[in-house]
């Protein structure tokens, strides 16, 4: 009996050691992981001042489960014009597709605004990156974007890229200069020379047009209402 009590013994300690071995690798197979991406960082070339933009996001968590922050926005003669921040928590829902949900923040111009945001981001049929959201707001105020991306590789380290962006609002902000419906277009074309995966310089053009009562709100503020730029930036990630 007592034999039969020591090979029990050593068994259950054979078990929970194979545990914690699968525990510990299971562990290791979904590590804690860290991304930040400036996906444009870039001068614009126009008949008037030249604005600095970025667009960047950064990324912490495991496989299914992370926290998002994105940001973009415009900077001229050193002063904030737009600037929009997000806080999202996403999960993976397929291979290739995440549901994300959290705070939107248009904190210049002012009056800053509110957000609830919810969407989807990843990648759809034939390699095109879709980021798409609905945003409800205070007040009623309702928002829709939809931002497609495409990568053409010419070789392993030249890449062009076509963009598209569009806004819609379901109601009108006038303090914002925000009509009701479609709101904007924005359409770029960016050729980027990747030194490495982590460092790519870029040309590019860039235009936008603003459309119903936004389009009358710029024209009424004696802005534009649409532009064509060219636009020199960097796109890093680390």
């Amino acid at each position: 009996m007592r034999f039969i009590r020591v090979k029990i013994r050593w068994f259950g300690l054979l078990l929970g050691l194979t545990a914690s071995s699968v525990a510990y690798a299971a562990a290791e197979d979904d590590p804690l992981l860290f991304m930040a991406m400036v996906d444009q960082l870039e001068v614009r070339l126009t008949s008037g001042d030249n604005p600095l933009t970025w667009d960047a996001d950064a990324w912490l968590g495991k496989d299914l489960n992370k926290l998002w922050l994105k940001t973009e926005g415009e900077r001229v003669n050193g002063e904030n014009e737009e600037v929009e921040l997000q806080l999202l928590y996403s999960r993976a829902v397929s291979a290739y597709w995440d549901f994300q949900a959290g705070w939107r923040g248009d904190l210049r111009p002012r009056p800053d605004r509110n957000w609830l945001a919810v969407g989807f981001k990843g990648l759809a049929p034939y390699f095109f990156e879709i980021d798409a959201a609905i945003f409800v707001g205070e007040s009623g105020r309702t928002a829709a974007r939809i931002d497609l991306e495409y990568e053409i590789l010419f070789t392993q380290r030249l890449i062009l890229t076509p963009e598209f962006e569009t806004n819609l609002y379901g109601k009108k902000d006038a303090e914002l200069g925000i009509g009701s419906g479609l709101s904007d277009i924005e359409v770029g074309l960016r050729l980027r020379y990747e030194f490495r995966r982590e460092f790519a310089p870029y040309i590019g053009l860039n235009w936008w047009k603003k459309f119903g009562d936004t389009a009358d709100f710029a024209k009424a503020a004696g802005q534009d209402s649409d532009d064509a730029q060219i636009t020199l930036g960097l796109r890093a990630w680390f």
